[in-house]
């Protein structure tokens, strides 16, 4: 469909929206009860939480799914992309990103290699997700001492934990998507009969370059820090070398009984996309990158006489990760991992009620480099001794063979005291990494919250929160010492790092009348021994070397670092129920958010965020809903040593759906969306491709979900 055709037909369609609403009258709104968060410790409901919690599910899911799970949940309070091309996608939380935001799939991490560097995609995909929730604060300490950015859960029940109504339902989906001419095709089969249920799922996609508002390379911010940069190809309105075509499969089977549940899923993923070029034509970079996945998930309800439930998870992950560099293999990562975990919930004691729990993950990791540009070079030069030449390994470590255990316990309880809501927990881990040919490192973070939830009264709610967090470098944080051609890049790790230390508050206040809905969540971040990666200002080749940068390809030096940093920031967000009659309901809310990351010397934390405020009108009658949102982004001008500022954007989309209950036993959502209508270029400041890749132009995307 042609770009603009698609963005009439969005356009007129939101236009005649109220035409149909008029029809709809007499239909009565639906009112859904308040779901519990079940990556909460205590499967708590949202507003019972002293804590933030984002929860996307049903039809505001389906309007907000994007190309990645970064790219879905860029317009919540709080978390942004870190994108590198339109290819990968990983959330930012309150400007903590990798391995500070743990994904999970289903209550397990996704354990693939995103957590490691930015240009791995992660292998959880939205289009499958049924739920996703987002917690911050003292709730991720069952997920792991080192995810105090927060724990992104995507919930897609592969496993499924309930027994269906009906021996053969299920979904399809379609979209598509302007700015990269990109076709996406969802399918979910599943039912049951008698104690067993099924689970069969798949997507596929496909898409072409991704066209943007302006030039690919911002070439002046490029000489900002690469004063030598020579610029062969910068195309205009689009991305070269951006496509990607991606397949997965899944089949999951449980047995479902009144003492609960337990079941078992296989999962296989492949998903190849490029690289956005640096414009020397030295390089193009595509990613192949497979994944095969099983996991066990049980539930049983009262166990024991001192046990409410006990839930158990356990996966194993076989991922691969190649870069492949001018057609052939320029690295290779691989990643085999185990995880399991085990929650009891215990009866209540006195006025506790909690849960204890354990958790095991190992993992052999290896980075290897295999050499391009040096090895035709010295094929070429007929002055280098044969001796020499072979000297020099055609393929060597980025990071070493490692095997990482890591172990925890965890409890959290809580109780009542009249209105306020006490919560308090712990997590105490062991983590040993032990690479081939080095020594061992051994590690022992120790992690506590606690947190009140006080409930002034039927419109005042005041949330407190207070945790410690530690976490053990990773080990591509300790060990990386080599050439990466994504992310063209010299990485080096550090062997001297040490724990990282976060002390968090967080303060948040809830208002709920009839004229307004406010909320208010300001945090205060005090980290110790914050490790980051930062470009040092020097350049080298392939061989490590600066001595032929004149005449060579050479690419920035990343360190691993360590310093201590403060991070403080606010997300804020007033509602207001504008109308409501024959012709619908139409609210505005009022938002913003904003992070400081700043290290204690006064040096800027690199890729932080800048200041987001905004509006959006949602319009709502019957089964047809349409949303206006204006977002403003700030110019993040505290960029980091050696970094660029990116400019301000002013960024417009407008998203309609309409559902049509029981058409022939099946439920059909046709859905459309306009984004970035102004066609700006946006430059994102969390991305390591900022100056490369911006953010997606002008486009419209149309679908339809038929559910029976």
């Amino acid at each position: 469909m042609n770009k603009k055709n698609a963005i009439y037909f969005l356009l007129s369609t939101a236009v005649a929206a109220p035409a149909v609403y008029a029809a709809e009258a007499a239909k009565e709104d639906i009112q859904e009860l308040e779901e519990v968060v079940v990556t909460a410790p205590l499967q708590d409901k949202a507003s019972e939480s002293a804590v933030p919690v984002t929860v996307l599910s049903n039809e505001e899911l389906r309007l907000k799914v994007g190309h990645s799970i970064g790219d879905t949940l860029k317009n919540e309070l709080g978390i942004t992309s870190q994108s590198f091309g339109p290819g990968v996608g990983t959330p930012v939380i309150r400007g903590q990103s990798g391995p500070r935001v743990r994904v999970l799939n289903n209550g397990i991490g996704s354990n693939d290699a995103s957590a490691v560097s930015p240009d791995h995609a992660t292998s959880v995909e939205p289009l499958l997700a049924e739920r996703v929730e987002v917690l911050r604060g003292p709730a991720t300490l069952l997920y792991g001492s080192g995810a105090i950015g927060g724990v992104v859960n995507v919930i897609d029940n592969r496993i499924p934990g309930k027994l269906p109504d009906k021996l053969l339902g299920g979904a399809l989906e379609q979209r598509f998507d302007s700015t990269s001419d990109e076709t996406s095709t969802v399918m979910k089969i599943e039912g049951g009969k008698g104690n067993l249920a099924y689970h069969l799922d798949g997507f596929y996609r496909n898409r072409n370059n991704l066209d943007i508002g302006g030039s690919a390379i911002d070439v002046n911010a490029v000489r900002i820090t690469d004063p030598s940069f020579d610029i062969v190809q910068n195309t205009k309105g689009f991305i070269n070398n951006t496509s990607a075509e991606a397949i997965s499969g899944s089949a999951g089977l449980s047995w479902v009984d009144d003492f609960g549940f337990a079941g078992a899923s296989i999962n296989n993923l492949n998903n190849n996309y490029g690289i956005a070029p640096d414009g020397t034509g030295d390089e193009i970079v595509q990613i192949a990158m497979r994944q095969n996945k099983y996991d066990f998930k049980s539930e049983l309800i009262s166990p024991f006489k001192f046990a409410k439930a006990l839930r158990t998870r356990l996966g194993y992950t076989d991922y691969q990760h190649t870069e492949i560099a001018n057609g052939k293999t320029g690295a290779l990562f691989t990643n085999q991992s185990y995880e399991g975990r085990v929650e009891l919930e215990h009866q209540d004691i006195g006025p506790l009620r909690g849960v204890i729990g354990f958790q095991a993950q190992s993992s052999d990791f290896h980075g290897r480099h295999y050499h391009t540009h040096n090895q035709e070079e010295h094929e070429e030069d007929e002055d280098i001794d044969e001796d020499e030449e072979h000297e020099r390994p055609l393929v060597e470590n980025i990071v070493p063979r490692s095997d990482t255990q890591s172990y925890g316990v965890f409890a959290v309880e809580s109780f009542d005291a009249g209105p306020v809501t006490y919560q308090f927990g712990t997590r105490v881990e062991q983590t040993d990494i032990r690479p081939d040919g080095m020594q061992s490192f051994s590690y022992t973070p120790v992690s506590g919250s606690v947190s009140a939830l006080w409930k002034l009264n039927d419109r005042n709610n005041l949330n407190l929160a207070v945790t410690r967090s530690a976490r053990a470098p990773q080990v591509q944080e300790l060990l990386s010492d080599g050439f990466h051609h994504a992310t063209r890049s010299w990485e080096r790790g550090d062997t001297s790092l040490t724990e990282e230390t976060s002390y968090n508050l967080d303060l948040g206040y809830r208002f709920k009348s009839d004229w307004m809905r406010a909320e208010l969540d300001l945090f205060h971040n005090w980290a110790g021994d914050y490790i980051h990666q930062r470009r040092t200002g020097e350049f080298v080749d392939e061989e490590g070397s600066s001595e032929h940068c004149d005449d060579s390809y050479c690419v920035p030096v990343l360190q691993s670092s360590q310093a201590d940093a403060t991070f403080m920031g606010y997300e804020s967000r007033l509602i207001f129920p504008l109308l409501q009659n024959r012709i619908g309901s139409v609210d505005l809310t009022l938002f913003s958010d904003f992070t400081r990351g700043q290290f204690v010397d006064g040096r800027d934390v690199p890729r932080i965020p800048p200041l987001r405020f905004g509006f959006q009108i949602d319009h709502s009658k019957g089964r047809w809903n349409t949303n206006l949102r204006l977002t403003r982004g700030e110019a993040q001008t505290h960029a980091g040593d050696n970094d660029t500022a990116t400019p301000g954007y002013l960024l417009l989309s407008l998203g309609t759906q309409y559902q049509v209950m029981d058409l022939r036993g099946a439920d059909v959502m046709v859905f459309a969306k306009a984004n970035n209508l102004l066609d700006e270029n946006i430059r994102n400041s969390t991305s390591y491709m900022r100056n490369f890749a911006p953010e997606p132009g002008r486009g419209a995307e149309i679908g339809f979900r038929v559910s029976y």
